[in-house]
Order: C-alpha cells, then sequence, then structure tokens
C-alpha cells in the first residue's frame, strides 16, 4: 500500500512540473516577432482587406491617377522576367541513395559477405548489398513578391518609371503557376495597386505629390498580405524609392528590412537615376532608368537576392 501511495504521489507531482523556462533572450525576441506579425496583419487589412491570396480586391482604395495600356516593350521585359524568375526559383535536383537485396545498383562487399552469413547460419536475410543513386527534381515552393514604389515628392521625376517597373515585376510574377504578387505606394499613407494573386492587365500610373512617406505600413503590409516573414514560399520585396525619408521612418524601416532578410526574403532595391539615394542596408540595389531597358538587370539582380535569401 505505502509503495503505491508513493507511486500516486510521485505521478501527480510529475504532473504539476512547471515547464522549462524560455530564456530571457528569447522570449523577448518571441515577443518581438509576435509584435511585429500583429502589426503586418493590422497593415495587410488596412490596405489591402483581409489578407488572402484569393486575388479578390479588398476595401481599400488603389493609388492610381489612371492606368494605361503597357507598351509592347515592356510586354516583352515582364515576359523575360517571368523566364528569369521561373528558372531563379525552379526545385533543385536532390540525389536519393537507396539500398536492396538484389541488383540493379553497386555491390557492397560487406553486406553481401553479411548477407551470406545470414543464410549459411540458417537466418533470414536482412543485408541489403545493392545501393543505388537517382536523381530527381525536388518541388519548388511558390513565389511570393512584394513591390513597394515612393510616391513623396523627391520622386515627382521617377513615377513613369517606377509604375512601369511595378506593372513588369507584378505582370512577371503572377504569370508563374502558384506565384503572388501585390503592389502599393507609399506617400502619406499606403495605398494598394494591385492585390495579392491579382493579375494586373494595365499600367497603373500616379503622381507623387506626398509630403511623407509612410515606408512602415507599406513594408508591414506587403509583409502581412504576403507572409515575406514566414518560411515555405520563396520570397522577394522589390522597393522602388530614393529612400530620402522623414522622421523616424528610415531607421524603422531598416529593422523591418533587417528583419525580413533575417527571415530569408531578397530584398531588391530600384533607385533613380539621382544623387541623393539612401537605399537601406541589405538590399540589392541597381539604378532604374527605362525600366524595359534593364529588365535584364532587374532580372539578374532580382535573382541574386533570391538565391542569396
Amino acid at each position: 500500500m505505502a509503495k503505491t501511495t508513493a507511486a500516486i504521489k510521485a505521478a501527480v507531482a510529475a504532473e504539476n512540473t512547471p515547464a522549462p523556462a524560455v530564456p530571457p533572450g528569447q522570449a523577448t525576441q518571441r515577443a518581438a516577432e509576435n509584435t511585429a506579425r500583429a502589426s503586418a496583419q493590422r497593415a495587410a487589412r488596412a490596405v489591402f482587406g483581409a489578407p488572402s491570396l484569393s486575388g479578390q480586391p479588398g476595401p481599400g482604395s488603389p493609388a492610381t491617377a489612371g492606368t494605361r495600356e503597357p507598351t509592347e516593350e515592356e510586354k516583352a521585359a515582364a515576359r523575360r522576367l517571368a523566364r528569369a524568375l521561373r528558372n531563379a526559383t525552379i526545385g533543385q535536383r536532390a540525389a536519393v541513395t537507396t539500398t536492396s537485396p538484389t541488383p540493379p545498383g553497386r555491390l557492397k562487399m560487406r553486406q553481401a559477405m553479411a548477407g551470406a552469413a545470414q543464410r549459411a547460419a540458417g537466418a533470414l536475410p536482412t543485408a541489403e548489398p545493392f545501393t543505388r543513386t537517382t536523381h530527381r527534381r525536388v518541388p519548388a515552393p511558390p513565389l511570393r513578391v512584394g513591390i513597394a514604389c515612393d510616391v513623396s515628392g523627391s520622386t515627382m521625376l521617377f513615377t513613369g518609371p517606377a509604375a512601369s517597373a511595378a506593372w513588369i515585376l507584378a505582370r512577371a510574377t503572377t504569370t508563374i503557376p502558384a506565384a503572388a504578387a501585390a503592389a502599393v505606394t507609399f506617400g502619406d499613407t499606403a495605398q494598394a495597386v494591385t492585390w495579392p494573386g491579382h493579375a494586373p492587365t494595365q499600367v497603373t500610373t500616379f503622381t507623387a505629390t506626398a509630403c511623407y512617406e509612410d515606408f512602415r505600413s507599406a513594408i508591414d503590409a506587403l509583409d502581412g498580405a504576403l507572409g515575406l516573414s514566414r518560411p515555405g514560399a520563396t520570397r522577394l520585396l522589390v522597393i522602388i524609392s530614393d529612400g530620402q525619408y522623414k522622421d523616424t521612418q528610415h531607421a524603422d524601416g531598416q529593422a523591418r528590412i533587417t528583419r525580413l532578410a533575417a527571415a530569408g526574403c531578397g530584398i531588391l532595391w530600384l533607385a533613380p537615376g539621382q544623387p541623393g539615394n539612401q537605399p537601406m542596408t541589405g538590399a540589392r540595389v541597381i539604378t532604374l532608368a527605362d525600366p524595359a531597358a534593364t529588365t535584364a538587370a532587374i532580372a539578374t539582380a532580382a535573382t541574386r537576392a533570391l538565391r542569396s535569401a
């Protein structure tokens, strides 16, 4: 009886043992990540509506000054970029080694001798002396591309190339199976241009007259809508901007870029061909002039950003 009572007490004590404490550093990091994800979800709902990849527009108002038909050069540039993105995200070939008791395959003498010994002893042979290596392509994760366009006053002369580049990137991405792209502008507020999963047929144009740059909301909205900070997809963030921000937007934005890069998201920065650009650390930077003419440079930079993410 005493032994039974002691066993019950031990079992109860084991059930009530508190879980191991999370180290303070990890707890702080986890709390910061949860806060960042919650902020991203709120921004995505504000800009796109309920974040999803259904392709249906949300309640946000598109930041548009009008639309136009894409030029033949832009269409060709989108096709070239789509091929480059497809090649950059294609699944890799993996080597798979299998063993078997019978050919084909390479004979391993040690295993063959073990099998012979097992048969001589009257035991059922378990040795598999033949090995064979085959190669198969591992399916690639889906592609997610977020595009953020600066529409503050300092980029007034850059809106044409920016709108063209945003369309080429979004169009190229959405022609790839299972891929999704979304684009926003950021000025006084962040506003949607194309929604996740929606393939744009026309180029959305806009003017750069804003007095502020809400970069934080733009990046958060794209992260929340596309999951740029979450594993399970090949992710790329493209920023079209001069990087000249007021208030603490540059410092706060850098923290977001650093977080996304650490999570495996590639960062590509398209800067205007003018002095004073301030791209953020961790981004691959190229100067954008005529987007259709510089698609090769964009494709190369995007490919490098994706493969190094």
